[in-house]
């Protein structure tokens, strides 16, 4: 098929010897000086939230300060992992290793629960030399320092004092900035390598897709900073276009959503981001009294991404906030995985996403055609035109171009394409690279993993190759089977998985979620409408349907559902005593 690829110029030069995000702030420091860089809302304490902040030229020195202690323990290139809660510190830490010469590691403090082992599993195969934390976490740090294959140097960054103006070397723009490690949604994690011109490419793609513009946009996100689009939403664009970033703890928005709606209110010209299950989440927890605080009319920007984007869920949140000013075309769809940095496609700007419905029966086989009356169908949400790269479907085996309207993998080529994953030759050189290289940059292709179809020039996103419910010789993407299992009041909203598991001569289809709250459904009777609602819709027989009790379904760092971590669990017979009925 044609390679498509996004009309919406890219702003600012391409990255060049001596720039990177540290830099950035040195010159943005120099121009914005006392105006706020970042800050932090805290709610700890208090429901409103206490707001800690920084200027630029404040934050400059404090990352000056860390990138001085950082050059008295370890050398450029050495890896410096940042365990530390969602905070100014955090920024600052990050960008003192950047400036130090350091590669970063943005990883989480050892409290995140249920996810120890993938910090373990990081932290051994990165071999941070450096530590960077908050004096209120160095305890626990420490301690979990104290039993993982790695002894590194611990720096308490709110702790080191400040130091005297020193010129630093200036970075080689293919050199590692950091390691982006995966969220494990569907494979143990792994670091992928980005340079400071992969990241400083998509963190001015980004600016450009979204209209970032210093002094009259800024970014609001809950996003964990140690995920791919809650770094470039809450440090790397508002580095590479002088834009406040605006931060609040992922937990106090799971606490209370109205408090990102909240500060969306608070910032004009806001541009902000979440999955799909997070626009769901506010339609639903937040009140009538709690609207009457909102003004969302300033907003720029709203992307859903990182999941599949539902419709349904769209038209949940804009006729939930409507009457609070929020604009329909400020919704963005977009696609993008930490192999290319963060951002690949999105949709365009002052429009609302476009939605197509499909057959789903010649979807499943791989052509995606329009759905006419009475057959089975499925609604798709664009994601839109590559952000300042290229996009082409292709056969996941051979490489070749897939034909008009056919479903194949997502492969991406642009400056923001990461180099491959740390340690991993084998891995890297499978996914990274592939041919037909361009002849002009010399730059392959990266195979995402996903799935998708371009249809007049948008490009769909139809699921994941690892995920795909294969029976009896016919394909069922496992979000359908979600969406129709979700539709019973008995379950709980966005806690299904879908999965394939062996059995006999092929494989059988597997369905865990979690029961409603608040409610005393009968779970022999919605397990037998589960089985003839999926029968029906899908003509696929469940083999087995696991109820458990909320928030026991396994999910990653930033709350997506793990699909790879429910099939492991079941098999393992984990969910064996825990589930109902």
């Amino acid at each position: 098929m044609e390679t498509i690829s996004q009309p919406v110029p890219v702003t600012g030069a391409p990255a060049v010897t001596g720039e990177s995000f540290a830099t950035l702030l040195g010159d943005w420091a120099r121009r914005l000086g006392d105006r706020i860089a970042v800050t932090h809302l805290d709610h700890r304490d208090g429901a409103d939230g206490r707001a800690v902040s920084l200027t630029w030229r404040q934050l400059d020195e404090r990352v000056d300060a860390v990138a001085a202690r950082l050059s008295e323990v370890a050398g450029p290139g050495a890896r410096a992992a940042v365990l530390a809660g969602q905070s100014a510190d955090y920024v600052v830490a990050f960008l003192g290793a950047l400036r130090a010469g350091l590669v970063a590691v943005p990883l989480f403090a050892p409290g995140l629960p249920g996810h120890a082992g993938r910090l373990a599993a990081a932290l051994a195969d990165c071999g941070p030399r450096v530590v960077l934390t908050t004096a209120g976490e160095q305890d626990a740090v420490t301690g979990f320092l104290a039993g993982s294959a790695v002894d590194p140097v611990v720096v308490a960054v709110d702790t080191v004092p400040p130091a005297g103006t020193r010129d630093w070397p200036e970075p080689d723009p293919d050199a590692p900035a950091y390691l982006q490690y995966t969220s494990g949604s569907t494979r143990s994690p792994a670091g992928v390598v980005l340079t400071h011109r992969n990241v400083l490419a998509n963190a001015r793609q980004a600016c450009a897709a979204y209209g970032a513009e210093s002094g009259t946009t800024s970014t609001v996100s809950w996003l964990p900073l140690f995920h791919d689009m809650g770094l470039i939403l809450g440090i790397g664009a508002p580095m590479a276009g002088g834009l406040e970033s605006v931060l609040m703890d992922p937990l106090a928005f799971l606490e209370r959503p109205a408090r990102w709606l909240r500060a969306l209110s608070a910032s004009p010209g806001a541009i902000s981001a979440a999955p799909n299950f997070a626009y769901a989440y506010c339609a639903s927890r937040v009140t009538d009294a709690e609207k009457i605080y909102l003004e969302l009319s300033r907003v720029v920007s709203l992307i859903n991404g990182s999941e599949p984007v539902l419709p349904a869920t769209i038209a949940k949140f804009q006729d939930a906030f409507a009457g609070c000013g929020l604009r329909p075309e400020v919704h963005r769809s977009s696609y993008g995985l930490a192999e290319a940095t963060v951002l690949v496609s999105v949709t365009d700007a002052g429009k609302t996403p476009r939605q197509v419905t499909f057959d789903r029966d010649r979807l499943a086989a791989g052509h995606a055609v329009p759905a006419v009356p009475g057959a089975s169908a499925t609604t798709l949400v664009s994601c839109g035109r590559p952000a300042g790269q290229r996009v082409r479907i292709a056969d996941p085996v051979t490489g070749e171009p897939a034909g008009p309207g056919e479903v194949g993998e997502i492969r991406v080529s642009g400056p923001n394409v990461g180099r491959g994953y740390w340690g991993r030759p084998e891995t890297s050189a499978a996914t990274f690279g592939l041919p037909p290289l361009d002849p002009d940059t010399g730059e392959g292709w990266l195979a995402t993993g996903d799935l998708g179809v371009v249809f007049e020039d948008e490009l769909f996103v139809t699921g994941r190759l690892k995920d795909l419910v294969v029976v009896d010789g016919r394909n069922h993407y496992p979000q359908d089977i979600e969406q129709t299992v979700e539709e019973h009041p008995a379950v709980r909203s966005h806690s299904a998985a879908a999965f394939a598991v062996g059995a006999g001569d092929g494989e059988a289809a597997v369905v865990v979620l979690e029961r409603a709250k608040d409610t005393e459904a009968d779970v022999a009777a919605a397990t037998s409408a589960l089985r003839a609602a999926v029968s029906t819709g899908h003509g696929l027989r469940l083999h087995d349907v696991v109820f458990l009790t909320p928030g026991e379904v396994p999910r990653t760092s930033s709350g997506k559902i793990s699909r790879a971590r429910c099939r492991q669990s079941y098999l393992d017979g984990a969910f064996t005593a825990r589930r109902l009925g």
